[in-house]
């Protein structure tokens, strides 16, 4: 009898083509997945990964068996949503993803007000810039700033967030644009439209630093370090910043909003994407146009 468990982490080193990377996917440690992959291989009989001193590779079998244990993932994470969405109405768990500045600036100010409206539902929120499979399960609700293409998935557009310059007041005042140095995007984002855009107003005027998210943008920019990008609804409501240089191109990012068509009816999960439409709604810098 194969074992589940031995096919979910075969899955694993296969997607991420790494014991390691399978590891870190799964949360759980190398001997592990190890373990596992060598306990689906000796019911089997067979061969199926190839293990390598960098990476692990499908045998020739192994992709074989790859797309039927697809087949099975799909199953089981079909079964699960199907009584997921029969329990009992609003005394449920609901995961939402989003992006680490909406969660941080935004979402989790309101969790309070959810609170009171839905007593009865646990809302896990987790930052996360990265996409989500809603299909795997990963989260029941996701926001994010790129339309998701699973075709499983019902979307909608939620908002738009506009972005501008900003910097300290008293470092717009002392400074003149051409002096301005500026605060931009790690390498996590080097090859992101933000970025570019950035970059294009920026010019040959010096870089002063590289941050990877809006928050600490914001602290290095209050701190009076330099010009920085921030979403609007955060610079402009911050009365130690103003804005600079508003002729400059423009730059916005879409707010979508997706969840799985299986459990777009079920009421604890309609209950938390009303809560995050009538939030994003509600700013009057993450407009919906």
């Amino acid at each position: 009898m194969i074992d589940w468990e031995d096919v979910r982490h075969f899955l694993a080193v296969a997607q991420e083509g790494t014991l390691s990377g399978a590891a870190r996917y799964l949360k759980v440690d190398h001997a592990t997945v190890s373990r596992r992959l060598a306990s689906l291989e000796a019911a089997l009989e067979v061969r199926l990964i190839d293990r390598l001193p960098r990476s692990s590779r499908l045998t020739s079998l192994g992709r074989q068996v790859f797309e039927r244990a697809l087949e099975m993932e799909s199953a089981a994470d079909g079964i699960a949503r199907l009584a997921k969405a029969a329990q009992a109405p609003l005394v449920e768990r609901i995961a939402l993803s989003a992006p680490p500045v909406l969660v941080t600036h935004l979402l989790t100010s309101h969790l309070a007000r959810f609170r009171a409206e839905h007593p009865d539902i646990r809302l896990s929120m987790s930052a996360q810039p990265q996409r989500v499979s809603l299909a795997r399960r990963e989260a029941d609700v996701a926001v994010r700033f790129v339309k998701p293409d699973e075709a499983s998935s019902v979307t909608r557009k939620i908002g738009t967030m506009p972005f501008g310059l900003y910097a300290h007041r008293s470092y717009a005042h002392l400074a003149a644009p051409e002096r301005w140095e500026f605060i931009v995007w790690d390498a996590t984002y080097a090859h992101t439209p933000a970025q570019s855009w950035l970059l294009g107003i920026v010019g040959d005027r010096p870089v002063v630093c590289e941050l990877t998210h809006s928050s600490e943008h914001l602290i290095a920019v209050k701190a009076g370090l330099g010009v920085a990008s921030l979403p609007c609804f955060i610079g402009e409501q911050d009365g130690d910043l103003i804005r600079v240089e508003k002729d400059a191109p423009s730059f916005a990012r879409d707010v979508w909003l997706a969840v799985h068509s299986d459990l777009r009816k079920m009421p604890a999960v309609r209950a938390v994407m009303d809560f995050v439409t009538a939030v994003v709604s509600e700013q009057p810098y993450l407009s919906f146009r």
